[in-house]
């Protein structure tokens, strides 16, 4: 449980952003903050580059975090994983999109069944994504297909998360507070 006057996190938080805007880092203070965590990391390490970044996160957050990695069944994770007395983080909704297009599956099909698993967990759960809308429109095809479908899947989240937070700069700016 939190401890004396640590802040409590509603059942459902986004935390969004660019590229290098301070996502992650906001949403491990967010969840370090209100106690004990889990890491639920989508991302695979299939180059060089992905392997340092997946190690730079692990050793930012240090051995105080318990990480379990899913690349595709990430709503059967977080119901599996949920638990009033920890914190799920989960990062990132994007990496985990890009898994479900390549493996060739329904992306609007999987977020319907995302949201709803939110719904119902036991305990709160921090997601973190990429805003990806915000730059030019991509040459190809297959490009424009992930921006239109994270566009979705983030205005699903958003619209059933309890707070959403945009990274800017390493600065957060709250776009949603729902207060029971």
């Amino acid at each position: 449980m939190p401890a004396t006057g640590s802040p409590v996190l509603p059942p459902v938080t986004l935390v969004l952003g660019g590229a290098r805007s301070g996502k992650s880092a906001h949403a491990e203070a967010l969840v370090t903050a209100a106690g004990a965590g889990l890491y639920l990391a989508t991302a695979e390490a299939r180059d060089a580059e992905m392997a340092a970044r997946i190690r730079a996160h692990r050793e930012r957050r240090g051995d105080a975090w318990t990480t379990v990695e899913e690349p595709l069944e990430v709503a059967d994770a977080l119901a599996r994983h949920a638990d009033p007395a920890r914190t799920i983080l989960l990062d990132c909704l994007t990496l985990w999109l890009s898994n479900l297009m390549e493996a060739g599956r329904d992306a609007d099909a999987e977020t319907d069944g995302f949201v709803a698993a939110l719904a119902g967990l036991a305990g709160p759960v921090v997601v973190v994504s990429n805003e990806v809308g915000l730059g030019v429109v991509p040459d190809n095809a297959a490009a424009r297909a992930f921006v239109d479908a994270a566009g979705r899947l983030n205005q699903a989240v958003a619209g059933a998360a309890d707070r959403v937070v945009f990274m800017a700069a390493g600065l957060p700016t709250v776009l949603k507070e729902v207060r029971a």
